[in-house]
């Protein structure tokens, strides 16, 4: 059970997940099929009598078809009322990312963004602003507020920030056979192949905060 002063918190977010479920015309035993719960346990988050912790979140999320930050909404004013691992960082918003002597630097910043701790453990974050189209494929529209968790590699077919004539840019990566692939989630845009050499991986695509 959460205590007293967290369940504010989980009863809004329980809120939300019902919310989207009732939208999805969705029973509490087909999403809980979905993300390999029970109908109980469902019911219990729904109601915020339990903790929710942010992968379990997500897996929601994508079987409600919804971006994370939609479970959260509303829900981080009660952020810090008592649960050790509730809180929020600044992280920036990044115009420009450079990469010199094999060391990323940051430029450009134009804010901080409020993000739940959750989101930004077990590494360094920063958001970038989508520009374009071209990975629309992937719900990724122009404007979209995207975090990235800063890594040097990623698995293939993952959604990377990677650098291209020093622009931060967002691409499917896929390295086979000694080659790199970089694909759009547009069909209009044909790959990119470089030598593995010429990659320089920013970071991984956390989540999509979608444009604000």
């Amino acid at each position: 059970m959460v205590n007293s002063d967290s369940k504010l918190f989980y009863w809004a977010v329980g809120e939300n997940i019902k919310k989207y479920r009732t939208i999805r015309n969705m029973s509490l035993q087909i999403l809980g099929d979905k993300v390999g719960l029970t109908k109980k346990t469902i019911q219990r988050y729904e109601n915020g009598e339990i903790k929710i912790d942010m992968d379990r979140l997500a897996d929601i999320a994508e079987a409600l078809d919804v971006e994370i930050f939609q479970l959260l909404d509303g829900a981080e004013s009660f952020f810090g009322l008592g649960a050790d691992n509730i809180g929020v960082v600044s992280v920036p918003l990044v115009g420009k990312v450079c990469c010199g002597n094999g060391a990323l630097a940051y430029q450009d910043i134009e804010e901080y963004i409020p993000v739940s701790k959750e989101f930004v453990k077990g590494g360094e974050h920063f958001f970038l602003k989508a520009k374009g189209d071209s990975m629309n494929g992937a719900r990724i529209e122009d404007g979209d507020m995207l975090l990235i968790r800063k890594e040097a590699e990623v698995e293939n077919g993952e959604i990377a920030a990677v650098l291209i004539d020093d622009e931060a840019v967002l691409k499917k990566v896929y390295i086979r056979d000694g080659q790199v692939m970089l694909q759009s989630a547009n069909p209009s845009y044909d790959p990119i192949f470089l030598k593995p050499e010429e990659l320089k991986i920013i970071g991984k695509l956390k989540w999509n905060m979608i444009e604000y």
